[in-house]
């Protein structure tokens, strides 16, 4: 990998006149833990020395934790180190890195939670932490384990170099290297703007049942965006590639295609129409447009909403909710994709879990405590943004698995309709399940063909409504690229989508509405 000098990159970082910042903010004084940095491989052992705990202050802290009564007792001990780079044009505009460091104590006591977290790691403030926590339990039997046993898991993102061992000398040169192919590739781009951020997150969760579990968790996430303009016309567009990845994985042509589809989105829009407003057939492209199900469907069978009795879906198991050939799937497990987790945040193991098999739903997504409410075993999805939060039940890696339908027969069957290429922001109503998703890029079908390219479309209908209207389903799955940030109850974490190329009966499209001239509402903000 490349060593650039300081010269090399104050000269890449400064034509012109652009400040280059690099704040580290440290959580606390973190000289015992960097003192025995993790390295690839490392063991239980190396845990315990890095987060600065032993098995015996582990104990002590759950009996302080459940001597009021508990019944479970967690401690979610994370280190995370995140860098950003933005380039701009030529130049580096900005650089950061943050270093996070605590611990997150959870007491359960029925459906009752306590919860407290600290920013320090020291015997005094597991003391704190935990004696706040226990505050919830008043009554019960809980105690805590008197040895834990080390729990294995499975490996879903092996990475080559981790992103500590890579310096911003290594990434500088990728970056200018997608700002050169934009501006190569299309005359008319006038701006362009690539970020790439990673992280590592180091995590070890010790459970009262006798568990203690270790993860190493990279993330990458590179943007390539630009602005086109053509006469008195501007339009903006973009890509983005993520994944549990390291810098190996941004190959010439991982980098050629982040930039051929970013360029190709901005251009296509000097050629887009708004379609006609009114209900009518949706196709929706494989792969981004997988973010719909996310929302629309996936968000209403995340067990908390079911055993509240807020999602529509919460006397729907075992009944069917769309065609025989509908299979739906929450998972954990894809190699490297943004969404997979060795293990969820409660220390539990991950699966393939069908939401929907051959139309019938068949599970709802489940943490620890939705899990002991329905009388079945965790499904892994048990996720939380940082050891500041309470984990509780979150998609993973959401797709629609393969169907029985060639892709161009779909479109085919098409009278008058659109093809929903991606999306981007939208509204969704967990309860009811209405939606609100504004199309970012989509072609027009008349019959049976592609036509022109559209802008300024809103997809308005009803997940459940939705989901029982797919009547066809291709044979072409695909799984997003790049990736979403999923926002739940003020938490947010990684995640991905996926999806064939589907038909959708009826969706409500607001566009342009010929009689009134009036353009349909935009989703979200």
């Amino acid at each position: 990998m490349a060593d650039w000098t300081r010269r090399q990159f104050l000269d890449a970082s400064v034509k012109g006149v652009a400040a280059v910042s690099l704040p580290t903010v440290f959580r606390l004084d973190p000289a015992a833990a960097f003192a025995s940095p993790l390295t690839k491989g490392g063991t239980l052992q190396d845990y315990l020395t890095h987060f600065t705990v032993d098995e015996s202050i582990i104990r002590r802290t759950m009996a302080l934790a459940l001597e009021r009564g508990g019944d479970y007792c967690d401690i979610f001990f994370q280190h995370v180190i995140s860098n950003n780079v933005n380039l701009e044009d030529d130049m580096v505009s900005r650089a950061s890195s943050q270093v996070d460091f605590g611990v997150g104590i959870r007491v359960c006591a029925g459906e009752q939670t306590g919860y407290s977290f600290s920013e320090e790691i020291t015997p005094e403030a597991l003391q704190l932490a935990a004696q706040t926590a226990a505050n919830i339990a008043t009554s019960g039997t809980g105690s805590p384990p008197h040895a834990f046993s080390a729990n294995r898991i499975a490996d879903y993102y092996p990475v080559e170099t981790r992103w500590e061992e890579t310096s911003i000398g290594d990434k500088i040169p990728i970056l200018l290297k997608v700002n050169e192919m934009m501006t190569s590739r299309e005359p008319r781009i006038i701006k362009t703007t690539v970020r790439l951020a990673d992280s590592n997150s180091y995590v070890m969760i010790a459970t009262s049942d006798g568990r203690i579990s270790c993860d190493y968790q990279p993330m990458l996430r590179i943007f390539a965006n630009c602005t086109a303009v053509d006469n008195d016309r501007r339009e903006k567009g973009g890509y983005n590639l993520s994944g549990r990845v390291g810098i190996e994985y941004l190959t010439e042509e991982r980098l050629e295609n982040l930039v051929a589809t970013a360029v190709e989105r901005t251009v296509r829009q000097f050629r887009a129409v708004s379609p006609d407003a009114g209900a009518m057939e949706v196709v929706l492209a494989p792969g981004s447009s997988g973010i719909l199900l996310h929302e629309a469907i996936g968000h209403g069978m995340e067990a908390d909403f079911n055993r509240k009795g807020t999602s529509i879906f919460a006397d729907k198991i075992g009944k069917a909710v769309a065609k025989p050939f509908v299979n739906i799937v929450d998972d954990g497990t894809n190699p490297g994709l943004r969404g997979s987790i060795n293990m969820d945040d409660e220390g539990n193991p991950v699966e393939c879990t069908y939401m929907v098999r051959n139309g019938i739903l068949e599970s709802y997504l489940h943490d620890r405590m939705s899990a002991r409410h329905y009388k079945v075993k965790p499904t892994g999805n048990g996720r939380r943004q940082s050891f500041r939060h309470m984990p509780m039940p979150r998609m993973r890696n959401t797709y629609m698995l393969a169907g029985p339908h060639d892709p161009e027969e779909i479109i085919k069957t098409v009278k008058r309709g659109i093809y929903a290429e991606s999306f981007a922001n939208g509204e969704v109503a967990i309860g009811a399940g209405d939606f609100s998703f504004y199309v970012r890029t989509g072609y027009e079908i008349e019959n049976g063909k592609l036509g022109r390219p559209l802008k300024e479309v809103n997809l308005i209908g009803n997940g459940p409504d939705v989901l029982s209207k797919i009547v066809m389903v291709g044979d072409d799955m695909q799984l997003m690229e790049g990736g979403g940030t999923c926002g739940k109850n003020g938490q947010w974490v990684p995640v991905s989508f996926g999806l064939p190329t589907i038909k959708v009966a009826e969706i409500t499209v607001g566009g342009v509405n010929r009689n009134t001239n009036r353009r349909g509402r935009r989703a979200g903000r």
